[in-house]
């Protein structure tokens, strides 16, 4: 084991010293020291109740004849930071994640992990995490919110941002806003809906790292304990089989994971997390693929934004296995790899069946014939950019527009809630991107203005920055290169002429080559918004988001 290296030796009295000052005795450290890293945090919502996830986990390493250990991760809350700077340092802390978890992992020789993550970020932070340290590795989550009530219909955090919109419009009174928002989220765990972190979460079992249940069971439901202690038990038996991240995430396991991203409509943010993951595990991921496989696997689940499930319902319908096992009648899953247990993906779905058709259907009834995300590429985005195609409006599919520009995610609210966007315009916001941001800050806001004030069949979106997985709508986002590498986004102006066409791909301004390169050559880079701080050093850091916005 590993932790022979501080347990065993004559030479580690005072590091055995230090352990048992934790209260430890020999014979907890005869065992194997397995790390659990719990993001539990009072600010997330999402995160408040992992105190007890810990604990069950923790229950079952020793129960399994391990020694848990327990520390800490950092996490930010995306829909408190959304809106204002707090979102730039959103993905800027997978990173610091990632990094810590390494840290932690490696200065204490530990044997194994387990991981508790719950909101966007920290699950792909930690992720990234497991592929780089290559111990081994079991993923729990802290599970999903339920949905809220509002007069009998379900509904969730999406539709307080929307409620706001239709407050300033004067479609809902601040009473009824008032009331959105009093039953939206009505406890602990990741809001309702297949945005970022239900999504990762949801693939984290599709990557082979997470049990049967991860990115469903809900938070509040005794079977999270249950599954808590069951990652606890597993991590032991992974330790003495010696199965390793590096054993499970290969490229074909990622294509899987796409695959079911396809049928589950995930958010747009996986475009940027599972090359990331794929990154740290010696795997490169080229998005064009999202193209071919959004061919093969049709829109399966229609869960929020897109439709009116949430992630309770996929839990009762069958779960992650139940949709795999749609994929897997159809051939479209590589059923061969194996998973953290040491079992395949075929044996984990034996016996596996859909329990409601209605919530996850099948490829001849799907809710589209063609899978939830798209990747866009032209003159605007020569390296790419993604949209949730599944939350698209039919008649937003193709879209023709005068283009509105804007300098930052505040400028173009306060034009939306202004009134001065017009159905047909294409709204776009750059300098918004990784170094740009930087941080490529989630932008819910303008979406959820444009969606409240009932533009989001009229109007489009496109930004080098990223949107929220509780966006709906033609928001594209991704746009690679960013405008603060110079990317053509950067030179787009008032009145341009921007052509949209989701179904085959194609993102274009009406501009000439000649014209495009000149205007490229006539700009200016501006001065970094963030010159002091982590954000200054990530800017410097971080590559394209058509790479997973890595360190390079």
């Amino acid at each position: 084991m590993r932790s022979d290296k501080v347990t065993t030796k004559g030479e580690n009295a005072p590091q055995r010293s230090l352990f048992k000052a934790l209260g430890l005795t020999d014979k907890e450290l005869e065992q194997p020291l397995i790390g659990v890293c719990n993001s539990f945090s009072e600010l997330i919502p999402g995160h408040v109740h992992l105190d007890t996830i810990a604990e069950a986990a923790k229950a079952g390493v020793r129960m399994a004849g391990g020694t848990p250990l327990e520390f800490g991760s950092i996490g930010v809350c995306d829909g408190i930071a959304m809106g204002h700077n707090g979102m730039k340092y959103s993905l800027a802390s997978r990173e610091l994640i990632a990094d810590s978890v390494e840290t932690v992992a490696n200065g204490h020789a530990l044997d194994g992990l387990v991981l508790i993550p719950n909101c966007d970020k920290i699950v792909p932070g930690m992720l990234m995490a497991a592929a780089r340290l290559d111990l081994p590795t079991v993923v729990v989550s802290g599970g999903p919110m339920l949905a809220g009530d509002y007069k009998g219909e379900d509904i969730d955090l999406k539709n307080v941002f929307e409620g706001v919109a239709a407050e300033k419009a004067g479609k809902i009174s601040s009473c009824e806003l008032q009331e959105i928002e009093n039953n939206a989220c009505p406890g602990c765990g990741s809001c309702s809906g297949m945005f970022t972190a239900n999504s990762m979460n949801c693939l984290t079992e599709v990557l082979g790292l997470g049990l049967p249940g991860n990115g469903t069971i809900p938070a509040v439901d005794a079977g999270r304990k249950r599954l808590a202690k069951e990652a606890g038990m597993q991590v032991i038996e992974a330790v003495e089989k010696d199965i390793r991240p590096s054993d499970i995430l290969t490229e074909e396991t990622f294509e899987n994971a796409l695959k079911v991203d396809m049928a589950l409509g995930c958010s747009t943010n996986t475009a940027l997390h599972l090359p990331a993951i794929a990154h740290e595990a010696g795997v490169d991921i080229d998005l064009k693929v999202i193209n071919e496989l959004k061919e093969e696997v049709p829109h399966l689940c229609s869960l929020s934004p897109a439709g009116k499930h949430h992630i309770q319902d996929l839990e009762r319908a069958g779960g992650i296995p139940a949709v795999m096992k749609v994929l897997s009648d159809e051939d479209a899953l590589d059923e061969e790899l194996m998973t953290v247990t040491g079992e395949t993906v075929a044996e984990k779905l034996e016996g596996v069946r859909v329990l409601d058709n209605d919530v996850i259907r099948d490829f001849a009834t799907a809710y589209h014939q063609t899978g939830g995300l798209s990747y866009l590429e032209g003159n605007i985005a020569p390296e790419g950019s993604v949209v949730k195609q599944a939350a698209v409006a039919d008649e937003m599919l193709t879209h023709q527009g005068s283009a509105r520009v804007f300098h930052s995610e505040e400028a173009s609210v306060e034009a939306i809630n202004n009134g001065e966007i017009n159905p047909g315009d294409v709204v776009v916001i750059k300098y918004e991107g990784p170094k740009g941001g930087p941080g490529m800050r989630e932008m819910l806001t303008p979406t959820s203005a444009v969606a409240g004030a009932g533009l989001d069949k009229e109007v489009a979106l496109i930004t080098d920055g990223r949107f929220s997985g509780a966006t709906r709508g033609a928001s594209i986002g991704h746009v690679s290169p960013e405008a603060m590498e110079g990317g053509a986004i950067a030179i787009i102006e008032e009145e341009d002429i921007i052509e949209i066409d989701i179904p085959n791909g194609k993102l274009n301004v009406q501009l000439s080559d000649e014209e495009i390169k000149r205007r490229l050559e006539e700009w200016e880079q501006p001065e970094p918004k963030v010159k002091t701080g982590y954000l200054s050093r990530y800017a410097k850091l971080v590559s394209s988001a058509s790479t997973g916005a890595v360190f390079e």
